[in-house]
Order: structure tokens, then C-alpha cells, then sequence
């Protein structure tokens, strides 16, 4: 029995899945679980941040690689977006421009990837008769609200072009399941961490990079005092909400917050890095101004999706940092 067994909800049948981005952190852990539990899979992802090798191991890891098959391809094509779609019963959207500090720099190119590639899916979904999409939002989405921990029914101005085109993305997702009946639920990600996440380059996710800082003797990099809060969930609990939602009866034009509920501080992550990375050796840290678009705290409210999807997580910061020593 693999890991994602043991923690996954029952799927009730045997489906064929299409996972865009399949080639990506979060898309390799989904190609991952699907396959281990028997589903049938096709991964779409044309590799700008997605990497073969991490296709490579979620297929290995699955035990099960003669279910999955892979196309090289943009979501910015249309063609391939309908061609991969043909046969599909539940879509997880995972292909996209992922860093807020990039879509302040190049805003064209990521409402190009985010907005218009995400009507290509939509709308060969609803060509090919797709079940349901299930995509990938984000908290990024609530801006400047102020509300905490962040519900579902309170946002507020966009920070950054990235969180513009996934609040975007769900207006379009619910558009498309009140009038062309195409079931979409979105799952707004709180900080996912987890193996498999990329820690080079000047965009990567806090948690893999300050790992890689502190066990190369390096200090890390803090952009602001470090008292900003995030809700960080690890990739398992993405996963088993990406499989609740397809399954779910409710869940269809609705947005769902996926984290822990829990509330830490960047130093306090920082502390829990060293202790579990470098144990007995000081926190150190370099403090830098703050980067623009960045929101200062969220952590999620995760009552309406243990309402309606039934969600609960199953690992937490600590577990989830110790899983990464491995």
C-alpha cells in the first residue's frame, strides 16, 4: 500500500484524469496519487516549470505506470487542450504562472497562461463532455481583505496580476457551471509545501528554498520583519481535496480554502526549519524590504470545506517538514 493509500478518499470507479501541469510540483503528487489507488491518467505540461523527472518518479512511485500517458503541450494551445481532453472524465488544472513577484514583472504573460489558458481548458472541457474540472486557485485572491482567518465570501482588491487572474479564473469556472452546466470547483491553496518542491531559482516557495539555505550553511532571506503569517498545508491535503472535490455532489461552482487553519509566522517557520533541519544550531536570518504584491497574513478558514467536501487535514507543518528529511 503506498502513502497516498492509506490517506486517500474513495474514488467510485475507475476513471480517466487528466492532470495539466502534470510535470509540476503540486500536478506530479496528484499524477501520483491517482495512479496508486488504480485511476487512469494523462499528464499535459509543456515543462516552462514542470520538470520530466518529477513525472518520472510520481509514475514510479504509483506502481502502476502503464495507466498514465503524457503529452507535451501549452494550455495556450487550444488544439492540444482539446485533443488531450477527448475521452476525459475529471480535469485537475494545475498548469500555470505560479509566482506573484514574476506577474508584477511580466503581467501580460501571466494573464496569457493563467486567464486565457484557462478558458482553452474550460472550453474543451465542455466540448468533450468532461465530468468536472477541478482547479487550482488561490489565496493570493483575498488582496488587501482583512478578515482572519480568511471565508470564502470576503476578498478584497487584487495585490498582484497573479491573484487578479485566479480570482478571474473563478468568476469564469462559475460562469461556465450556471450556464453551460460544465461542473467546476475551485480550491483556494494556502502555502503548499511539500517533497518534489523546487527550491533554485529567484521565484521558489519559501519552505524549499530556506531548506536548502540552511542545510548549505547558507542564512536565509526574510522579505519584511518576519511577523507576516501564512497557513502552510502540506501537498497530501491538496491532494486528497483535489479527489473530495471531483467527488463530490455539492461541491460544482463553488470555491473551496484548502489549508490547515493554523496561523505561523515566518520566523516561527524559520525556527521550526532550523529545528528540524539543523537542530542545534542558531536561527539565523537576513532581512530584506518587503516584496511588492505580498499580502502580510492569511490562514485559512476551513469550515465550509469540511462542510461540503468533507475535508480534513491529515498532515501537518511539522510532520510535513520531518516527511521532507526523507
Amino acid at each position: 500500500m503506498t502513502d497516498y493509500e492509506k490517506i486517500l478518499p474513495p474514488v467510485d470507479g475507475k476513471y480517466h484524469w487528466l492532470v495539466t501541469g502534470a510535470g509540476g510540483f503540486i500536478g506530479s503528487h496528484l499524477t501520483e496519487a491517482l495512479l496508486s489507488i488504480g485511476q487512469k491518467v494523462t499528464g499535459l505540461d509543456n515543462f516552462s516549470t514542470g520538470y520530466q523527472h518529477n513525472i518520472d518518479m510520481a509514475v514510479k512511485a504509483s506502481g502502476h505506470p502503464e495507466n498514465f500517458a503524457f503529452t507535451e503541450g501549452s494550455i495556450n494551445d487550444s488544439e492540444i487542450c482539446n485533443r488531450v481532453m477527448n475521452g476525459i472524465d475529471y480535469v485537475l488544472h494545475h498548469a500555470a504562472f505560479v509566482s506573484v513577484p514574476a506577474s508584477m514583472k511580466d503581467p501580460a504573460k501571466c494573464f496569457d497562461d493563467n486567464a486565457s489558458g484557462f478558458m482553452n481548458i474550460l472550453e474543451a472541457a465542455r466540448s468533450n463532455g468532461v465530468r468536472k474540472v477541478v482547479y487550482a486557485t488561490s489565496s493570493a485572491v483575498y488582496g488587501d481583505d482583512e478578515t482572519m482567518p480568511k471565508v470564502e465570501s470576503s476578498t478584497g482588491k487584487s495585490l498582484s496580476p497573479y491573484a487578479l487572474t485566479k480570482y478571474i479564473n473563478e468568476l469564469c469556472a462559475e460562469f461556465y457551471t450556471r450556464v453551460y452546466g460544465l461542473e467546476c470547483t475551485g480550491l483556494r491553496y494556502f502555502n503548499v509545501f511539500g517533497v518534489r518542491q523546487d527550491p533554485k531559482g529567484a521565484y521558489a516557495a519559501v519552505i524549499p528554498k530556506w531548506i536548502s539555505a540552511v542545510t548549505s550553511g547558507e542564512i536565509p532571506v526574510i522579505y519584511g520583519d518576519g511577523k507576516q503569517s501564512r497557513d502552510f498545508c502540506a501537498v497530501q491535503n491538496v491532494v486528497k481535496a483535489n479527489i473530495l472535490a471531483a467527488m463530490s455532489p455539492d461541491s460544482s461552482g463553488r470555491v473551496f480554502n484548502i489549508g490547515c487553519g493554523v496561523e505561523t509566522t515566518l520566523n516561527e517557520l524559520l525556527a521550526k526549519i532550523y529545528a528540524v533541519f539543523s537542530p542545534g544550531h542558531e536561527v539565523k536570518a537576513v532581512y530584506e524590504s518587503p516584496r511588492e504584491g505580498d499580502i502580510l497574513h492569511s490562514s485559512a478558514s476551513i469550515e465550509y470545506a469540511r462542510e461540503i467536501l468533507k475535508y480534513e487535514p491529515s498532515v501537518y507543518l511539522s510532520d510535513g517538514l520531518e516527511a521532507m528529511k526523507q
